[in-house]
């Protein structure tokens, strides 16, 4: 081995995944790694550059990662001394989809894919660890600190456990593949191929797959002259064939395709071949998938031009959740998808609304607040948002203010067509209550703070669950500012929120048996929306309030945050936040199954297995409770 390569072995063991190999696999490796200097500013790849037949190690200096989003160009990382970039074509077809450039003077290390593809292969840890990089697009899936977690809304690029979603999501392939015998002749297959516009089929066995004949084989075994054409279809096809179960996930396919270096899989009844052929799944099927993952879905939410084209949308976004659910994804990763694209939803509704309008005469912010704000909305729940727009003077408020109420009617029309019910309380910026100036809102929030119980009629905890959809992003600092001033020392605020989020009737009777509906339409269902699920919201809030947790909206994402701010109690917040995972999947199965708000269970359709997961859920709320008790002192208002 020349000195080179030995110094290019020596420098790659310290680092991930070639810390997995030999350093004689590393040696055989480095002997036909190209070294690629780079001067400062110098473009490697860009945005739609086909892909290159190697992949890149940072061997010193700088190169940035970035895309192009809203014509700008957005940084999305920097990798330096021993990072690898640029893994696209290890698991993609479709061109770079993001630019790679050198900060400084710097040198990379050129691995070519075909020499180090057998080395993945053969070592899962490599495997996994690539996989892993490019499903969560990081320089190290490893690093939690320096995930960005920043959405580029026109691209397809995700960071974070935000891109992990389309890997774990399921195929759509042919379920009707071309099928024929091991005695068939060539020539005849060749011709039904052609008329059916196919270029594969499997060879079967009483229905079992034992092989599998593409254009490939036709073309590198027949046309070459290597088998005559009135040969028998066993002598060219590809055996034995890679077999998969039905529901097979993008980021499996992609695994066995690269594992066993072929093009096509067989999904079978039962993942073996022994058992009936149900489909065929193609690299192009692959392909497909990757463009309908959710940061395509927000791209195609920009260009909607009508109601229909995102209601059109938001239908695939129930595909994708009922999916991701069956594939047994996280629910917390499913709330991050899915409240970006209901974010998106909003925002282009908003934008639809201010087309047909015409310019506001005033900057404002659009609200979503409740489930919406609290990134909590995975079923197609009703509305509820506020509007804000900034101070004008006394003799323009009149017209500013009738252009909002239009703006805010005609943006709550366009969601009610998209799905999203209107709210029964009228919580929305197209009720003039809710859609004012930003003094108002201020005086509103200091009113419910600072005399709570005077006209508790009017106040709604939702109202301090709020994420900014459209607008200035300092008109909703603004009121946060006034929210957590007003929280500060607030003995009377935190009394009266504190008996509120304790005032809901037990899920569990005295005997431990599920408390449910007495009378009316959904008698002798659970209620886990209002028995179960807001007990766990109201108290997450009113802590996230407490220990002034700015930014971190979602109940799951806040019990955990409490974990950090009160170690003490560090155990029953994290329980909580499972039991608020595993009870918002049970709403979201019924939802789906019945296409419905999911609020009422019928218990009677759960196994036993399900009905003691969902009791064991409620347990962590006792805990919950007692500790409100104890640290808010609930006095005046029990």
């Amino acid at each position: 081995m020349n000195t080179i390569a030995e110094h290019i072995a020596d420098f790659l063991k310290e680092y991930a995944p070639f810390n997995h190999l030999t350093f004689e696999e590393l040696s055989e490796i480095a002997t036909s790694i190209r070294v690629v200097n780079l001067e400062k500013h110098k473009i490697l790849f860009q945005v739609n550059d086909v892909l290159h037949d190697s992949f890149y190690v940072v061997a010193s200096g700088i190169i940035s990662l970035s895309v192009i989003a809203d014509s700008e160009e957005t940084l999305l990382n920097k990798c330096t001394e021993g990072e690898i970039f640029g893994i696209r074509p290890f698991f993609a077809k479709n061109n770079y989809m993001m630019t790679a450039k050198a900060r400084e003077e710097s040198i990379v290390y050129a691995i070519p894919i075909a020499i180090f593809r057998p080395f993945v292969a053969n070592n899962s840890d490599v495997l996994n660890y690539l996989l892993e990089s490019f499903a969560v697009n990081t320089r190290n899936p490893k690093d939690k600190e320096n995930l960005i977690g920043k959405l580029i809304s026109d691209n397809v690029y995700y960071s974070g456990e935000k891109s992990e979603m389309q890997y774990f999501q399921s195929l759509s392939y042919n379920t009707s593949p071309l099928k024929t015998n091991s005695s068939a002749i060539v020539q005849d297959v060749a011709q039904i191929m052609t008329e059916s516009l196919k270029n594969n089929i499997v060879v079967c066995d009483n229905n079992n797959p034992i092989g599998i004949i593409t254009d490939t084989d036709m073309r590198s075994k027949i046309a070459t002259g290597r088998y005559p054409i009135t040969t028998t279809v066993d002598k060219i096809m590809s055996a034995p064939v890679i077999t998969v179960m039905e529901n097979v996930s993008l980021a499996e396919a992609q695994l066995l395709m690269l594992k066993y270096n072929v093009t096509h899989l067989c999904v079978t009844k039962d993942g073996t071949d022994k058992s009936n052929i149900k489909g065929i799944i193609s690299e192009n099927d692959l392909i497909i998938a990757q463009a309908s993952n959710p940061g395509v879905l927000i791209k195609e939410i920009k260009r909607c031009q009508a109601p229909k084209e995102l209601k059109q949308i938001r239908d695939r976004l129930t595909d994708l959740i009922q999916t991701s659910i069956t594939k047994n994804i996280p629910v917390s990763h499913i709330f991050n998808i899915a409240s970006e694209i209901n974010l998106a939803i909003i925002k282009r509704s908003v934008e639809l609304s201010i087309l047909d309008l015409g310019s506001p005469p005033a900057r404002f912010a659009w609200l979503s607040i409740g489930s919406q704000g609290r990134k909590e909305q995975l079923l197609l729940t009703d509305q509820d948002s506020i509007l804000i727009f900034e101070d004008v003077s006394a003799d323009k408020y009149r017209e500013v203010k009738d252009y909002f109420l239009k703006l805010g009617k005609k943006t709550t029309t366009t969601l009610e067509e998209i799905g999203y019910t209107l709210c029964p309380n009228g919580h929305m910026g197209s009720n003039t209550q809710w859609c004012k100036s930003l003094t108002d809102w201020i005086k509103q929030y200091d009113n419910w703070m600072n005399t709570p119980g005077e006209n508790s009629n009017e106040i709604s905890s939702i109202f301090f669950d709020y994420e900014i959809a459209f607008g200035e992003q300092k008109i909703e600092d603004t009121i946060s500012d006034v929210v957590y001033k007003n929280a500060k020392n607030n003995i009377l605020f935190f009394d009266f929120l504190g008996n509120d989020a304790l005032r809901k009737n037990s899920p569990l009777s005295f005997f431990k048996n599920f408390n449910v509906e007495d009378e009316g339409p959904n008698k002798n269902k659970f209620d886990i929306k209002t028995r179960a699920i807001l007990p766990l919201v109201d108290g997450a809030r009113l802590f996230a309030l407490n220990f002034e947790v700015r930014g971190i909206n979602n109940t799951y994402q806040r019990f955990k945050q409490f974990a950090i701010n009160d170690p003490r109690h560090a155990e029953i917040y994290l329980n909580c936040g499972e039991a608020f995972l595993t009870l918002s999947k049970f709403r979201t199965l019924e939802g789906l199954k019945n296409d419905s708000s999911g609020q009422f269970i019928n218990l009677d359709e759960l196994s036993k297995l399900d009905r003691d997961k969902l009791k064991s859920a409620l347990a962590p709320m006792r805990e919950l409770e007692e500790l409100i008790k104890s640290k808010f002192k609930l006095t005046q208002f029990s």
